[in-house]
């Protein structure tokens, strides 16, 4: 996720409007609206890596109790972003980036325009720029009328001059505040580092790659019209103080580094194919990291059997890595063999230190394909139980209904059917379903009362 002059004053508003869409994605409005036209993708070994190097930054934000979700949008473009108490980060971020060192840099950044409040105060200084543009826009209406009463064609070319000159007046103030704002969170971030005695050589990678686009481009940018600092400036104060740190040569751990990789080559195989992941398999053959994503890319494009050949022997390896027995149950399950599949979700499960809600899905997921009311039952639990860990996890709340009404349910049924839609952002077909489960329910007991809440939600203030 603003008579003649006051149509004029309407298009100058919503071309300002459309100024700040761009330069300030998202800073008004809803975020769950706004998140929901961004293209999620969901991993649990790609979320639980990324909370990992963002926990140690955000503690030193003092963001650790303030409940930030990191999302992961399906994007092959080097960005991340924060929209309320979200952050996002493309997968093609976390592609390109070499080590996870890059990546936290990229958070820490992120970080310090959340501790600083840079969304609220991006939000009054839209407010003053609107209002800018518009009295701008209404002394040069001013003008145009009093040239038009005169016939003073120089008069009303003056009105359309300082209506025009507003708005560019307002564009270059929101611009060079924002670009203050990058620079205040760049500082920021090199302070979290510091703190939790990591590198900002990543940072300044990241902002090298981002000079090298911008050069090769041959592009001619004006300072003025951009919102983020100029590479060559930014990269000259983000190198000061990088060489100030006393961890200005830290490396990452061996051990993290392998899961970076590992998260690489995954997104290269699920994302951009097998030529994608065969070059990043090329550069470092025999490693973990290319054996996952050779497995991988068996489990997609080859045989089922080498597939699962190629696992058992990165499980024999590993015996503790949840991730590999969740490939393992991904492959029995498209072999068909649910009850095998089963056995390597639940393993997933007890393995998982992250303690995620998408592996108690696919644990449900394959418990419901043994069809036994034994397992739908079991199923309808471990659904529940990763929902209770992932509320927003909408999907999930499909296979509960499926669930349910296997087992004659039709109530709870009904009620994770309206869940399902409600944080799909779907509210008039959420309230529909609510009010259907509401009627099979007592009143005021617990899913009469979830419906309740459903009915009565009103999205930014009104009932949709």
């Amino acid at each position: 996720m603003l008579s003649r002059p006051r149509s004029t004053i309407a298009r100058t508003a919503r071309g300002f409007a459309t100024l700040l869409l761009a330069t300030a994605v998202a800073v008004a409005g809803s975020v769950s609206a706004f998140a929901q036209n961004v293209p999620v993708v969901r991993d649990a070994e790609i979320e639980a890596l990324v909370r990992d190097y963002a926990r140690p930054i955000f503690k030193a934000a003092g963001l650790a109790k303030d409940g930030v979700n990191i999302v992961l949008v399906n994007d092959p473009s080097f960005n991340a972003f924060v929209a309320g108490r979200r952050l996002f980060i493309n997968t093609g971020a976390l592609m390109t980036a070499e080590t996870p060192n890059e990546i936290i840099g990229v958070i820490a950044h992120e970080a310090g325009h959340i501790a600083g409040g840079h969304q609220q105060k991006l939000r009054e200084q839209l407010e003053r720029a609107k209002t800018m543009a518009i009295i701008a826009t209404l002394l040069g209406a001013g003008a145009m009328v009093a040239g038009a009463t005169t016939k003073s064609r120089g008069l009303a070319g003056a009105g359309m001059g300082v209506a025009a000159g507003g708005g560019e007046m307002a564009q270059r103030s929101i611009l060079a505040y924002q670009r203050t704002e990058e620079m205040t969170a760049d500082r920021s971030a090199i302070s979290y580092l510091n703190a939790t005695g990591q590198s900002g050589m990543g940072m300044l990678k990241t902002f090298g790659r981002f000079q090298g686009a911008l050069s090769l481009s041959g592009a001619q940018v004006d300072p003025y019209r951009i919102s983020h600092p100029m590479p060559q400036e930014r990269i000259a104060n983000l190198e000061a103080l990088v060489k100030q740190s006393p961890y200005v040569d830290k490396v990452d751990p061996p051990a993290l580094q392998q899961r970076h990789d590992m998260m690489r080559i995954k997104i290269a195989v699920y994302m951009q194919g097998q030529a994608a992941a065969s070059r990043l398999m090329r550069k470092n053959p025999g490693s973990l990291a290319s054996r996952y994503g050779d497995a991988q890319a068996t489990y997609l494009f080859g045989n089922l059997a080498n597939a699962l050949a190629k696992t058992n022997a990165l499980i024999k390896e590993q015996p503790k890595n949840p991730y590999f027995q969740e490939l393992r149950g991904d492959i029995l399950m498209k072999a068909n063999k649910p009850k095998d599949a089963a056995d390597a979700y639940a393993k997933a499960v007890s393995l998982d230190p992250a303690r995620s809600g998408l592996l108690p899905v696919s644990y449900g997921q394959a418990l419901m394909a043994i069809g036994t009311p034994d397992s739908l039952k079991k199923a309808a639990v471990q659904i529940s139980n990763g929902l209770g860990r992932d509320r927003e996890n909408a999907e999930g709340y499909r296979y509960l209904a499926q669930a349910y009404g296997e087992l004659g349910d039709i109530p709870a049924a009904d009620l994770a059917t309206a869940e399902g839609h409600f944080y799909s952002g779907d509210y008039k077909n959420a309230k529909i379903f609510a009010m259907r489960a509401q009627m099979k329910m007592k009143r005021g007991e617990p899913g009469w009362l979830r419906a309740q809440d459903i009915i009565n939600y009103a999205p930014s203030g009104k009932n949709k």
